[in-house]
C-alpha cells in the first residue's frame, strides 16, 4: 500500500502476515484508532468483559451508571472528602443522570476492583461509542 490520500477509505481483501500470525479474511472494515479500547482484566457480574470506556450499570439501576477510565485519579480522605493523594490506574467515573449522582461523596471516581464490581452489582451495558445516548442522556 501506498500510503493513500487522506479520508481514502482502504479494503483489504486476501492474506495479511504479521509477524508470525496470518489474517485470513474477504474484507476488513475501516476502524477508527479513538474507538480501540483497552481490556481491563475484569468482568462484570455476567462475567462478561469490561473494556476502557464500557458503560456499566450499577445495582440494576439505569439511573446509576459509571464509565470505565485508565487514568489518574484522586484517593480521598474518608471522613473529609479531600484529595490526599493521586494513583494512575482502572477507576470508574459517575455518569450524572440525576441530582444525586451530582453531589459529593457519590461523584467521586472510585477504584475500579472485582470487590467494587461485586458490591456494586456492576454490569456493562455499553460504550460511550455504540451507545452515546447513555452519556448524553445524563444532566
Amino acid at each position: 500500500m501506498d500510503g493513500g490520500m487522506p479520508g481514502e477509505k482502504r479494503i483489504f481483501i486476501g492474506k495479511l502476515v504479521i509477524g508470525k500470525w496470518t489474517v485470513m479474511a474477504d474484507e476488513f472494515d475501516e476502524v477508527d484508532p479513538d474507538t480501540i479500547c483497552e481490556y481491563t482484566g475484569l468482568t462484570d457480574k455476567n462475567g462478561k468483559k469490561i473494556w476502557e470506556n464500557d458503560i456499566l450499570m450499577c445495582h440494576g439501576n439505569s439511573e446509576d451508571l459509571v464509565k470505565t477510565v485508565f487514568g489518574e485519579f484522586g484517593v480521598r480522605n474518608i471522613e473529609t472528602g479531600s484529595i490526599v493523594d493521586k494513583v494512575v490506574g482502572w477507576h470508574y467515573e459517575i455518569i450524572p443522570t440525576d441530582t444525586i449522582s451530582r453531589c459529593e461523596p457519590f461523584c467521586y471516581s472510585m477504584p475500579l476492583t472485582k470487590d467494587y464490581i461485586d458490591r456494586c452489582e456492576m454490569e456493562v451495558v455499553g460504550s460511550i461509542f455504540d451507545n452515546p445516548e447513555l452519556v448524553q442522556g445524563s444532566l
